[in-house]
């Protein structure tokens, strides 16, 4: 497969040009392909060249991902949508012990259950860079989310098994995760809380109980229809007690802030829907600076070659008013 895709990237001249894409598609297709195996393999090789294209921020053929959902569609008929369409994935980070760089490292290990199946909602399906960024940023500055209240916005397609898995995976990394009616986990400042959350429809009152200090998100700004509602839910989020925030460092490092701050790493894989949410942002009076190279994290995913770094922007965003 390694071969396969080297050669796809040496026929578009170092990547995998739209032209390369409709090629494969026209010929591991239809009547070209024979026999369910050969079916199975050119399904998994539509698989690797869009997460391929996707991890460069490169732009993926329309036809090639209705290929691919088409052959998820049949998987899915075939497979009764079992949970068997699940598969589990380890991420080591490697952390250091201390604060002192000369000290040992360590592997952190974030344990995974990802759908192979996209008709579940194809949030979860895959890694994306931002994630690992933020990841590592989360990993690389501890003194930042140490004691803190973190609350994380996600974009779904809104399907209820996306929340249900991310309950699994929570449990799968032995997180304290809160139930109805426990008073044990009411006094822990350690709970983690899975809800649903619609940008659209939730309201001041509705967000007044989290309070968070931090905000977080990864890739959440893709979709140009839910900018406005983003950026709606960051203003009432990040509004709150700001006079009687703290700061988080010395004065003029990057981390200083009066008030709860945001934290999201985004690849620009469209300027115009970038633009709109800069655009958002301002009318809003929130303030978002990319602080990707002055704070950027430690490489704690060096075994993981076709990470790309350098894509992804980190936003810190503070309100203003």
């Amino acid at each position: 497969m390694q071969v396969f895709y080297l050669v796809c990237r040496k026929a578009g001249g170092g990547s995998i040009t739209p032209h390369v894409q409709n090629f494969l598609l026209e010929n591991c297709t239809g009547t070209n392909v024979d026999g369910r195996q050969n079916f199975t393999y050119t399904t998994t090789i539509f698989k690797r060249i869009i997460s391929e294209v996707e991890l460069s921020s490169s732009t993926v053929i329309d036809g090639l991902y209705e290929e691919f959902a088409q052959r998820m569609l049949s998987k899915a008929k075939d497979s009764l949508l079992n949970k068997t369409d699940h598969i589990y994935k380890e991420i080591s980070f490697l952390s250091s012990t201390n604060d002192d760089v000369s000290s040992r490292l360590i592997s952190v290990v974030a344990r995974l259950s990802c759908s192979s199946n996209m008709l579940e909602g194809d949030t979860g399906c895959s890694l994306w860079p931002s994630s690992l960024f933020l990841s590592e940023f989360i990993l690389s500055y501890p003194e930042i989310f140490s004691t803190k209240c973190c609350f994380e916005v996600i974009l779904t397609d809104g399907d209820t098994s996306t929340l249900t898995n991310m309950k699994e995976n929570m449990e799968l990394n032995n997180l304290c995760i809160e139930q109805e009616h426990s008073e044990v986990l009411k006094e822990s400042k350690n709970k983690v809380e899975c809800k649903y959350l619609s940008w659209e429809h939730v309201s001041e009152s509705d967000l007044w109980g989290y309070q968070p200090d931090i905000v977080l998100g990864a890739d959440i700004m893709y979709d140009p229809v839910c900018v406005p509602h983003l950026v709606r839910v960051l203003s009432m989020l990040l509004r709150r007690n700001r006079s009687q925030g703290e700061n988080n460092g010395k004065s003029g490092d990057e981390f200083q802030t009066e008030g709860p701050v945001a934290y999201i790493a985004t690849v620009v894989r469209n300027a115009e829907t970038f633009n709109c949410f800069a655009k958002a942002a301002a009318d809003a009076k929130l303030s978002a600076i990319n602080i990707a190279s002055s704070a950027a994290p430690s490489n704690l995913l060096p075994y993981m070659l076709s990470y790309d770094r350098s894509s992804v922007q980190l936003l810190k965003i503070t309100s203003l008013s």
